[in-house]
């Protein structure tokens, strides 16, 4: 993915700064009030905590309240501005739920735009996209067979391709660019594809399987098979019990996908999910085929292009409600669906289904909920930009603020939670404070990218209490500074110190191996959904 600098973008960011937000982040931390039956120690605790060697010369800024009655109980710079990487997804969240209703549902169509004589459409088929992040291969065979079941057998002019309900601008301000192919850096459009119930929208899946025989080639499937993209290089099958190494990019400006590294032999089948260019005619391809089965040609070919006025609607397909979506969400932690979010904020509040539009719409949900206690700075609705600055003040605030909401069961239900196997309800906390006081009473959104590692959520205490907290971590070097996360949630959900693990052994970017994901250098959440080290 390569970065697209875009001056509008900023226009629609959430940046608000005074002379008292920047007097609250210089007062000195207050101290530890009464929690449970510890009440002496839990400063001490996490000030040993943030203390931790790994983060020397780093930032740091905690902040721990009661959730129903605001309490402060613990504080370490919590107006400090620092990058929040995904914990911005609960601001996404929120806002999405309070503008757009749980109820809310990302509509497809497919449109008549002609004259129909019997079987026949004299004019084009439109497959209009309503900006749904988790359409299937398998929405699409349905649509299409609900156009044969109308009676249409043949199209004389084209399949068309309307993405018009979002704006063109596929990429958000300052993603990596050699992200342009990871799955979790996909590019935005008003009509997209995904593969599974994951619901990365706009990516494909490989499939590679090795030979039975060291150094013949691995073979190589691609899902779905009628997805638009050309295959360059190979991948080797290594030997019996070596590493898996494969990788796969793709060109910029196209589909060419770029394949290489080993698949050992006798280990199994690895995946890897990779982001299209135009995921709109991936979408159109895929529908193409499913049309085909179902007995219906096309004469035209398939082409981009708007619904004309007068296009009669022959099928549609209805996205779950979003209260649903929440869940694949936030325990994902998918950044494809927080930016689809983001433009059907600006579609639906604002009639523009942009960046723009999107986040200006958040910006005055957070000033007429009262949540802009600190100074902060918006610019996707995933994390992935390092443009975006965010404070645990700020977070802890929507946290508090969002248990008198109609829909906090929906938002609060999506976190994941500390140790849960369940991989829908543990999400990318599946493998983290497993054994511990934190298992199953932390509800929490992780956060991580390149120097960065933050959770912020809600613990339940065994005493009834419940808390609320943000810890973002900046600026580290060297080893991952995650034990200390963890053991500063574990302090909280219980009454006893914490210690933080040891630093895992390998890289939390190392490859999870075969049969599962592999994680990135620029997002590690993924990787603990399968891998216990995190």
């Amino acid at each position: 993915m390569r970065t697209t600098p875009f001056a509008a973008v900023l226009v629609g960011a959430l940046l608000l700064t005074s002379a008292a937000a920047r007097t609250e982040a210089a007062t000195p931390p207050r101290a530890a009030r009464t929690l449970g039956t510890d009440p002496r120690s839990l400063g001490p605790d996490l000030d040993r905590l943030l203390a931790d060697g790994r983060l020397t010369g780093a930032q740091a800024s905690a902040l721990v309240t009661d959730a129903a009655t605001g309490e402060v109980l613990y504080e370490h710079a919590p107006g400090a501005l620092l990058l929040p990487a995904s914990t911005l997804k609960t601001v996404t969240a929120a806002a999405a739920l309070d503008l757009l209703g749980q109820d809310h549902r990302f509509t497809t169509e497919v449109l008549a735009a002609g004259r129909r004589s019997g079987p026949v459409l004299d004019g084009d088929l439109v497959l209009r996209g309503g900006g749904d992040p988790t359409l299937l291969p398998a929405d699409l065979d349905a649509l299409a067979g609900a156009v044969a079941a109308a009676g249409v057998t043949e199209v004389t002019g084209a399949l068309r391709a309307d993405a018009s309900r979002y704006d063109g601008v596929p990429l958000g301000a300052d993603w990596a660019w050699d992200d342009q192919a990871a799955y979790y850096s996909p590019q935005i459009s008003g009509l997209t594809l995904t593969t599974d119930t994951d619901y990365d929208p706009g990516t494909v899946r490989l499939t590679i399987t090795p030979d039975t025989t060291p150094g013949r080639p691995a073979t190589v499937r691609v899902t779905p098979a009628e997805a638009p993209v050309h295959l360059t290089g190979g991948i080797a099958t290594g030997p019996a019990g070596g590493a898996y190494s494969v990788q796969v990019d793709r060109r910029p400006g196209g589909n060419d996908l770029l394949l290489g590294g080993a698949v050992p032999a006798g280990g199994g089948t690895g995946q890897e999910w990779i982001a299209v260019d135009d995921p709109a005619a991936l979408a159109a391809a895929v529908f193409a085929a499913a049309l085909a089965r179902h007995g219906v040609t096309v004469r035209g070919g398939v082409a981009a292009g708007s619904t004309p006025d007068g296009a009669a609607v022959l099928a549609r397909h209805d996205s779950a409600p979003l209260s649903a979506l929440m869940v694949p969400f936030l325990k994902l932690s998918n950044n494809g669906i927080a930016e689809h979010l983001v433009k059907e904020i600006g579609r639906v509040a604002a009639g523009s289904g942009s960046w723009p539009a999107g986040l200006d719409r958040i910006r005055d949900f957070l000033h007429r909920s009262g949540l802009e206690p600190t100074a902060a700075r918006q610019t996707d609705g995933s994390g992935l930009s390092r443009q975006n600055l965010l404070t645990a003040r700020r977070l802890t605030a929507l946290f508090a603020f969002a248990r008198t909401r109609p829909w906090f069961h929906a938002w609060y239900d999506a976190l994941p939670v500390a140790g849960d196997a369940r991989r829908m309800v543990g999400g990318t906390l599946t493998n983290r404070m497993r054994g511990t006081a934190a298992a199953g009473r932390v509800h929490a959104k992780t956060g991580s990218m390149t120097g960065v590692d933050a959770l912020a959520g809600y613990v339940e205490r065994s005493d009834g209490r419940t808390l609320a907290f943000a810890v973002l971590l900046n600026n580290f070097a060297g080893d991952s500074p995650r034990p200390v996360l963890d053991a500063f949630a574990v302090r909280l959900a219980g009454d006893g110190a914490a210690t933080p693990t040891p630093v895992p052994t390998a890289p939390a970017s190392a490859a999870t191996g075969p049969g599962s994901r592999r994680s990135a250098p620029h997002d590690w959440e993924t990787a603990c959904l399968t891998d216990a080290r995190c």
